[in-house]
């Protein structure tokens, strides 16, 4: 809400500024997931990554409505040229998939983030935290920012022996977004295991949002 209107000592102005701060519970997850398949022969690698790639995605769509999205997010496969001789002469192949996937459920997240970890040449990176952007956090927020911005007005007003009459305009600066989808643990795994490794115990990590506002009132003249 704006208006040009300029200040008269009829209607004197007060500006002020808003601001609030929340430390929240993360509301999501994130976790990367990257699988892997190196070999000599083109198709054998490809079969390879594929053939991982699925069973990833079918261990995390096992998990139901405690995911979110998951999301296949690169892919690739390039040759890896030999270190010696001349011409075209290639090594072996190496193939990746990327594969994100968030999470609701916290519990669930440690023993995904484990049996992810437990398949073969398979890498996990995360949980990254943070909230959704219709998160009630942030309503939450611009709503003390502006009630903040009216109580430093009034008590302005009252120092003067006076008392607001009217709002001219109340602008956002910029509500700045928590960290989103931030912290965690980075984990690199390759390896195959006979038995089934306990869940990771993650505490999710706290959240902050901010908001600030600026806004401006008339206020009925004071007797100075």
């Amino acid at each position: 809400m704006t208006t040009t209107e300029r200040p008269t000592p009829q209607a004197p102005q007060v500006a002020v500024r808003g601001e609030a701060r929340l430390e929240v519970d993360p509301e999501i997850a994130r976790v990367g997931v990257t699988v892997s398949a190196r070999g000599s022969d083109r198709r054998a690698t490809l079969a390879d990554l594929t053939r991982r790639n699925a069973l990833a995605l079918e261990l995390v769509t096992s998990y139901g409505e405690a995911v979110e999205k998951l999301e296949t997010s690169a892919f690739s496969i390039a040759p890896e040229p030999g270190r010696h001789g001349r011409g075209e002469r290639v090594r072996a192949y190496r193939g990746h998939v990327r594969l994100t996937a968030e999470l609701n459920d916290f519990t669930a997240l440690g023993e995904l983030t484990t049996r992810l970890a437990d398949l073969e040449l398979t890498r996990v990176d995360g949980p990254w935290w943070g909230l959704r952007p219709d998160s009630p956090a942030h309503e939450e927020a611009r709503r003390r920012a502006v009630g903040e911005a009216v109580q430093r007005a009034r008590a302005y007003a009252a120092a003067l022996g006076t008392s607001l009459s009217a709002l001219l305009e109340l602008s956002d600066t910029g509500m700045a977004p928590p960290p989103a989808l931030m912290g965690g643990a980075r984990m690199a795994f390759a390896a195959e295991s006979v038995d089934e490794a306990p869940p990771l115990d993650l505490e999710p990590q706290r959240q902050t949002v901010t908001a600030e506002v600026e806004a401006r009132f008339t206020m009925l003249p004071p007797t100075l």
